[in-house]
């Protein structure tokens, strides 16, 4: 019976097992077996075997050099058996003082190759010596002597060569088959990489018996050596010709599931990553990489090989973050800092990186008390040599917050306490509003009256032209934060306010990723609400990144007050490519294995998410890989009765008018001239305050329709 690898659809093999095979298998346990029962019997009866093996090996090369050279006349010596047995025993004494017999035959490599060829070298040299040089009845037979040698030595180099190689190459069959009896079905994968990493995973990925694994080729970055081999494996081209190999794949019923890429490859940055999987997808192939067991945070268990998904992270296309540990260093080490909201996603990501700079003490604020308690036992235990503060606080408290603040004096406030859900913010609006409005202005207000040093208050794409509650109310936050900063243009010594803004968070709780991978999971459709709304995406890390690059910069160099710092994020992804990328990663076929289903804009949804609004100046920023805005702001004076509204509404439980008047105050912002106005007075006199009332006919006409009383 042959041994047929039948194809399968899903790029497995299911392999049948021939006789042949199972005698090997079974050869193979009964040495096993053996060598377990006593060790030292069998290395013994091993080097026994292999001496009289390599013997004979040296003896028949003896004998075919004679012949090879009995035209010529040679040494009477040569025919006798006792020059003979000295000369085989001499070349393995050589051998084994050297230590070629301690070498596995497995893994013979050209360097024992070399070795092997040096120590016969040596040898013959030890007995031409003994012969030719030394016995006086044989010096007039130098040249022959030398000669013979010189034939003698490559023939035995060569044998002894041949036999490990051939014995190198049994067991490396018997192995494959033992690995098609403990595995019914294999993935095939492509390699893409170095062809020296390829070549080594050539190697590595057969020895694991649980891998599953089968590589069917290897994509070079240029694919130059196309159509060569490299360990057994063919060098099918350049990764542009992805599409054209898996074709051909396909038709010889090999067609692989997953381009494995080498993931420390120097020639293989983030765009050449994002070409790569595009291609990929197009064939259906999921991006994966071996797992590294030497860095992996997971005690492996089973298949060393496994191969995992690229992280999604990595195939979104955006500049990437390059951090300047001087600023942050100079601003954050020794500092007394507070993060509000510090047990969310943000709030817990900013404190692992602050904590890396050294402050010396950090302020955990925080209204949830599992979630306070989880970041501050992660805190001690990863950074025992900075002071944590674990404060259980509302940020609409404001007595108990600005108690916090006294009794703590932090200099620098990272501000990331929110509600960021727009569905749950827009059926809440009195807890939104409470929340992003009122309790921003709290910790705003703590800043000035305890003279702390800077807020860094986290926002959002949505508060950009926003539709829903939930962006006004992180874009009325922004206006309160930035016209306390250009209060200060006049007062060296005031508090900075800074805004950071940025996209979606990817895998933050709540977020999208862990609702598809919990989809997936429970094998329902994965949900996208249009086919075209698309957003901006990033990682935790890059987000806080950011923060703290921006913040850093923006305090060390003193710049332009009023700003609002965006993340340059690239292109928006298209949601429903995010949901179909999930899906291949997880080894299924879009629309196929899993469905998508459409199930319409949520309540303060947005088609398409932008970064910035129609009233602000897009300005390049010094800072790689970041913009500036400049909004046109709304006098604090505005803010203060409009603030002062809205807590009287949200007493009052007035949802309808509360939202109203939240949109209100935010169009307010959007057709004001006050950013112009403020720029002339400040060039007028510097002795001015920024934001004094101006004169009634620089007024603009703001307001579409009368706010009340308390804010007009």
């Amino acid at each position: 019976m042959p041994n047929i690898a039948s194809a399968r659809p899903d790029g497995q093999d299911s392999v049948a097992q021939t006789p042949p095979a199972a005698m090997l298998l079974r050869l193979d346990a009964a040495a096993r077996a053996f060598a377990a029962r006593g060790a030292t019997r069998f290395w013994a009866i091993r080097l026994a075997v292999i001496l009289a093996l390599d013997a004979l090996i040296m003896l028949g090369s003896f004998v075919l050099s004679r012949l090879i050279l009995s035209d010529l006349p040679m040494p009477r010596t040569l025919l006798e058996p006792w020059f003979m047995a000295l000369f085989v025993g001499v070349n393995l004494s050589v051998l084994f003082v050297v230590g070629t017999y301690r070498q596995s035959w497995r893994f013979l490599s050209i360097g024992d190759a070399l070795s092997l060829a040096a120590s016969l070298l040596a040898s013959s040299w030890l007995i031409w010596m003994i012969t030719a040089g030394l016995l006086v009845p044989q010096k007039m037979m130098r040249g022959p002597m030398t000669v013979f040698l010189t034939v003698d030595v490559p023939l035995t180099v060569a044998a002894l060569l041949a036999v490990r190689v051939l014995r190198r190459q049994f067991f490396k069959h018997v192995r494959s088959a033992r690995l098609r009896r403990t595995v019914q079905a294999r993935r095939r994968i492509l390699l893409l990489g170095e062809l020296d990493w390829a070549r080594v995973m050539a190697d590595l990925v057969p020895t694991d018996a649980h891998s599953g694994l089968e590589i069917v080729g290897v994509i070079s970055f240029d694919g130059h050596e196309r159509r060569l081999h490299v360990g057994g494996l063919p060098i099918l081209g350049s990764p542009e010709m992805l599409p054209r190999i898996v074709a051909d794949l396909d038709r010889a019923g090999r067609r692989p599931v997953s381009l494995v890429v080498q993931e420390s490859s120097e020639r293989l940055d983030r765009q050449q990553i994002l070409r790569i999987a595009a291609l990929a997808e197009q064939e259906n192939l999921v991006v994966s990489r071996f797992r590294n067991p030497w860095t992996s945070a997971q005690p492996l268990s089973g298949d060393r090989m496994a191969i995992e998904k690229m992280p999604l992270a990595e195939l979104l296309g955006r500049p990437e973050i390059t951090v300047q540990h001087s600023y942050l260093e100079r601003v954050v080490t020794g500092a007394r800092i507070m993060v509000t909201g510090a047990g969310g996603t943000i709030g817990g990501e900013l404190v692992r990186q602050l904590a890396y700079y050294a402050p010396s003490e950090i302020v955990l604020l925080d209204h949830s008390e599992y979630n306070l308690y989880a970041i501050e036992m992660e805190a001690r235990e990863k950074f025992p040599h900075v002071r944590f503060h674990a404060e259980l606080c509302s940020i609409r408290q404001r007595p108990a917050l600005w108690q916090v603040f006294e009794r703590r004096r932090p200099e620098i406030v990272f501000h990331a306490a929110a509600l960021k859900h727009v569905p749950m913010v827009e059926a809440n609006p009195c807890a939104g509003v409470h929340t992003n409005v009122l309790g921003t202005r709290n910790v705003a207000d703590a800043v000035c009256e305890f003279e702390a040093r800077a807020m860094i208050q986290i926002s959002t794409d949505k508060a950009v032209n926003p539709v829903g509650l939930m962006g006004a109310t992180k874009r009325l936050g922004e206006l309160y934060c930035q016209a306390l900063d250009l209060i200060g243009s006049c007062d060296p010594d005031s508090p900075r306010f800074l805004t950071v803004r940025f996209g979606n968070v990817l895998g933050s709780s709540g977020s999208l990723i862990p609702l598809f991978q919990q989809q997936l999971a429970s094998g329902k459709p994965l949900t996208v609400t249009h086919p075209d709304i698309e957003r901006f995406f990033m990682t935790v890390q890059e987000a806080v990144l950011l923060i703290l690059q921006s913040s850093a910069r923006a305090l060390e160099t003193d710049s332009e007050r009023g700003t609002i710092f965006v993340l340059d994020m690239g292109e928006p992804v298209k949601i429903v490519e995010i949901a179909r990328r999930v899906i291949r990663m997880a080894g299924l076929r879009p629309e196929i294995d899993v469905p998508i289903k459409f199930i319409g804009l949520r309540p303060g949804e947005k088609l398409f998410e932008e970064l910035f609004d129609s009233s602000e100046d897009k300005i390049e920023s010094a800072i790689p890989g970041i913009f500036e805005a400049m909004p046109s702001p709304i006098p604090l004076e505005m803010l203060v009765e409009g603030f002062a509204q809205l807590a009287r509404l949200i007493a009052a439980g007035d949802a309808d008018e509360l939202v109203r008047l939240t949109h209100e105050m935010v169009a307010a912002s959007a057709s004001s001239r006050w950013a112009e106005i403020l720029r002339r007075l400040a060039a007028e006199s510097s002795d001015t305050l920024l934001m004094m009332p101006p004169r009634p006919t620089d007024i603009p006409a703001v307001l579409s329709s009368p706010l009340p009383r308390d804010v007009a």
